[in-house]
């Protein structure tokens, strides 16, 4: 008789899950999220099996739905992760979360002589290789890779 394996994990009625997290990125996307402050119901799930990734991480966050700025955040640490909107305990929208062409705001210049580290304005990057995460400043060109990035 075969034994069937099943996690367990409540169903959520609306909120977001973040599912497909790199297991050794769950903890950044937790930190980066700001998980900690939630109010409202949150599960974690590390190194679970997953056909595709071998070990995965999971998110579950009750009653929240992520801003463009928020999941643009989440692609610099986990681009091949996924969201799954939940309404009413249906996924109603899944999306990949993928890099954007720039960002804006959300990383800061590491060259301290760029005009965005001396005056107040928003940073502006250019990613020019997504599948490895490289960035570059739009004000002085510098180029930063993903192990470099500063997420402001």
């Amino acid at each position: 008789m075969e034994k069937k394996k099943e996690l367990q994990v409540a169903a959520l009625e609306n909120g977001t899950v973040i599912d497909h997290i790199p297991n050794d990125q769950l903890f950044k996307v937790v930190s980066l999220l700001g998980i900690k402050k939630s109010t409202t119901p949150v599960t974690i799930g590390y190194g679970l099996d997953s056909k595709k990734m071998g070990k995965k991480g999971i998110i579950k966050i009750a009653d929240k739905f992520f801003k463009a700025d928020e999941i643009d955040r989440i692609s610099l640490i986990a681009p091949s992760s996924q969201l799954n909107i939940i309404r009413d305990y249906e996924v109603v929208e899944k999306k990949l979360v993928g890099l954007p062409d720039e960002l804006v705001g959300i990383v800061k210049c590491n060259n301290p002589k760029c005009i965005t580290n001396n005056e107040p304005m928003r940073t502006r990057f250019q990613v020019i290789d997504k599948e490895n995460v490289t960035l570059k400043c739009h004000y002085c060109e510098m180029k930063t890779k993903k192990e470099d990035v500063i997420i402001q």
